[in-house]
């Protein structure tokens, strides 16, 4: 009975184990399948994936492709445009050859001519010489001497004549050919009249903004000619206020500022104060650019970085009334144009052109000559000798000594002489207003001085940590005194000496 329970017992677990096996097995296998499935879906994602990427980068391949040959036929239709020119320069060239080989053959035809006169003169002489001496007796050398005597008195006119319309000939030929090279360099450069004026306008969505610009008892306006060293001036024309100052740089960063507030709508003192900041740097960084926009287009890389900086600031000076990047600009393709004319390197014109008057961009942050601050600048920065030749000869330090020197010396001239250029009044107004802020710089303790109303106004800001308010009182006048014996001016000139104290504290 209890072998039979035994038997019983062990078949139960034989059988338990294997229906336990089979559910392990059964198990186990249908992991695997979703195990399996789930690997072939993420290779077929994988797949898939790896079309997309392959597409992606076929189509980016493409665009290279069609970008490389738009730039190729961009390059070609250069080389095409620049072939253009060269053929046509050289029929112009050609026809100028064959203009002064013709009046070179006239000449020695002349030459020829006179040759045989010379020596018909000289037989005509002996057979003379040898009849006189038949008929009057007289010895050979005394007959010859007597011809000679009176052949030089009869030809000495026909003689003076000759030279005479050699001589005008040669000098109407060079009047013809430097007009010429004017001409042609005048008509192949249409340069663009520069009008500069002493104020800018700044328009206003509505006059509600006047009263936000003037702020709570003025301390806006106060604090935005402070900073900006303008007079900005708030009247009843609508929809407009006006910025004046005789510097272009200090209105033009003025009038971007004032504009960036009204777009922002808040307007307050540490607002104002920041904006500032961000503005002069952008136009740091903007004149830099645009100088390099300048070397792009005239293909004169490469520059060192700094002259690059000063050519773009040039676009906010005037010389004149003249904006003195477009007169240099004017200058340099003038230059260019007659150098080629004359067989000279287009190129160093061009630069030398570009770079004549670089120094007019630190003459009012230094002082000085413009022609001693170019020359120095372009020294250091190790220019081509030509380049300062031409900042020297163009006015008068020193004489051209090559050709692209004489051409930027003429060019200069052309630019500046033409009808609407340059107006004296106003540089002579400009060099007062200077000289005015310059007086009140030169003080102690003087941290900023703007002249504004016309240079009817001086505003000094001083230390006031350094200076007290007797001591600014005695500055003004001062300052007055030292302006009335060295400035020439019409009326009177107001001095403000200002010093403000400031606190800051933050709270943390």
């Amino acid at each position: 009975m209890l072998g039979i329970i035994g038997v019983s017992s062990l078949t139960g677990i034989t059988i338990g184990a294997g229906m336990c096996y089979i559910w392990l097995k059964n198990s186990t296998k249908k992991r695997f399948s979703y195990i399996e499935l789930e690997v072939k879906a993420k290779a077929k994602a994988i797949e898939r994936e790896t079309e997309l990427l392959l597409k992606s980068a076929h189509v980016k391949i493409k665009e290279k492709e069609l970008e490389h040959e738009r730039e190729f036929q961009k390059r070609v239709a250069k080389v095409d445009e620049r072939n253009r020119a060269l053929i046509l320069q050289t029929k112009e060239f050609t026809l100028k050859e064959d203009g002064f080989k013709l009046l070179e053959q006239r000449v020695l035809d002349k030459e020829t001519q006179l040759e045989k006169l010379e020596r018909k003169k000289q037989d005509e002489i002996a057979n003379t010489v040898d009849k006189m001496q038949n008929i009057a007796s007289m010895t050979k050398e005394e007959a010859k001497r007597y011809i000679l005597e009176k052949v030089e008195e009869q030809s000495r006119a026909d003689v003076a004549g000759i030279v005479r319309k050699y001589e005008q000939m040669a000098k109407d030929e060079g009047e013809r050919k430097a007009n010429y090279i004017l001409a042609q360099a005048t008509t192949r450069y249409a340069g663009e009249f520069a009008g500069e004026r002493l104020i800018n306008l700044v328009n206003l969505p509505s006059d509600d903004h006047k009263g936000r610009i003037i702020g709570k008892e003025g301390r806006n306006i106060k604090t935005l000619e402070m900073l900006l060293g303008v007079d900005i001036v708030i009247d009843e024309t609508p929809g407009v206020i006006l910025v004046s100052s005789f510097n272009l740089y200090r209105r033009a960063i003025a009038t971007r500022v004032i504009e960036i507030l009204v777009e922002d709508g808040r307007i307050h003192p540490g607002r104002i104060e920041e904006v500032h900041a961000k503005v002069q740097e952008e136009f740091e960084q903007k004149t830099f650019e645009e100088g390099e926009n300048i070397l792009i287009e005239l293909g004169l890389f490469p520059m060192h970085e700094e002259l690059v900086r000063l050519l773009g600031r040039m676009k906010y000076r005037a010389s004149y009334g003249q904006n003195a990047l477009a007169h240099t600009l004017e200058v340099a393709k003038l230059a260019r144009v007659m150098a080629a004319e004359m067989g000279g390197d287009e190129k160093l014109a061009l630069r030398a052109g570009l770079l004549h008057d670089i120094g007019k961009a630190l003459t009012q942050d230094l002082g000085g000559s413009h022609v001693d601050i170019g020359v120095d600048l372009c020294r250091r920065h190790g220019e081509h000798p030509s380049v300062i030749n031409a900042i020297y000869a163009h006015h008068g330090h020193e004489e051209p000594d090559s050709v692209e020197s004489a051409a930027v010396c003429a060019a200069d001239k052309l630019s500046a002489a033409r009808p609407g250029a340059r107006r004296e009044v106003l540089e002579s107004f400009t060099k007062r207003v200077k000289e005015v802020e310059d007086i009140a710089l030169s003080r102690e303790y003087v941290n900023q001085a703007y002249a504004i109303n016309a240079g009817r106004e001086i505003r000094v800001f001083v230390n006031a940590n350094k200076m007290s308010d007797n001591e600014a009182v005695l500055l003004s006048k001062e300052i007055a005194k030292e302006i009335q014996e060295k400035v020439q001016y019409p009326g009177e000139i107001k001095v403000n000496v200002i010093r403000e104290t400031r606190a800051t504290s933050y709270a943390k």
